[in-house]
């Protein structure tokens, strides 16, 4: 059975996973908002699906702020048409001892990776329920299984989001909406790039020597699994996590 092109909304779709998700979707012929915080960066992936025959818009938004959310799912609605698939990779990370994350630095941290994730859901949720079908991929982290030392607020708003899809599964099943989330491991991409170079994370051999297929997964590994769980075929798939890791985490 051939894709139903839809119109997609990708946040944090400037870089890294959410790029490559961009890419991907753009080629099975969906029409992709790229929001992303980074105007510049939004662009530069609108351009670059563009010259690969792809339908792109550009939307900068920041996923905390509820009336900006709801700006840009109104400028995809009106390039595009009404919203049928969401995937939310937007998110930021931080590494600091727990005795030493600010109330600042919590609220924040939650405020983007899980009630950023609220927004959008919320936002799109009367397209697809209105058309009776609907795709949410959701970007969570392996941390959130596992635990990570200087990383508990990051690790708690990740855990957050797969507690949520989990719960909107059930809630948004009726519909016809699928909800899922994909908890990625180690994935070569410009936020873990930063911790690895400060020493963070250890060094690149370090962690190619902890990886049990040899290599970090890309961005394009999760691009792929996203795109099939946004698709027809993945109809029956709903309220899981989709562990695309490399068997790091088991």
């Amino acid at each position: 059975m051939g894709e139903t092109a839809r119109t997609a909304v990708v946040t944090g779709g400037g870089s890294g996973m959410g790029e490559a998700i961009c890419h991907r979707l753009a080629a099975q012929g969906h029409a992709v908002a790229v929001l992303d915080i980074d105007r510049d960066a939004a662009e530069r992936v609108t351009k670059e699906v563009e010259s690969e025959g792809g339908r792109a818009l550009a939307v900068s938004v920041d996923v905390s702020d509820r009336a900006a959310v709801e700006a840009a799912a109104e400028q995809a609605r009106a390039a595009f048409g009404p919203i049928g698939i969401l995937v939310t990779s937007a998110g930021i990370e931080g590494f600091v001892k727990f005795a030493d994350i600010t109330v600042e630095a919590w609220e924040r941290m939650l405020a983007v990776n899980l009630t950023g994730t609220f927004h959008c859901v919320q936002t799109v949720l009367p397209d697809m329920v209105d058309a009776g079908w609907g795709r949410i991929v959701t970007i969570s982290s392996s941390s959130a299984q596992s635990g990570t030392k200087r990383m508990a607020h990051y690790v708690a708003s990740k855990g957050g989001v797969i507690a949520l899809t989990k719960a909107l599964a059930l809630d948004l099943a009726s519909h016809g909406i699928t909800v899922n989330t994909i908890p990625p491991g180690a994935i070569d991409t410009p936020m873990m790039r930063r911790p690895m170079e400060s020493g963070r994370l250890g060094s690149m051999d370090q962690l190619l020597a902890r990886a049990p297929l040899g290599r970090l997964g890309t961005p394009e590994d999760i691009a792929a699994t996203t795109a099939f769980l946004c698709s027809e075929d993945a109809g029956y798939i709903t309220g899981q996590q989709i562990n695309v890791n490399g068997a790091w985490y088991l």
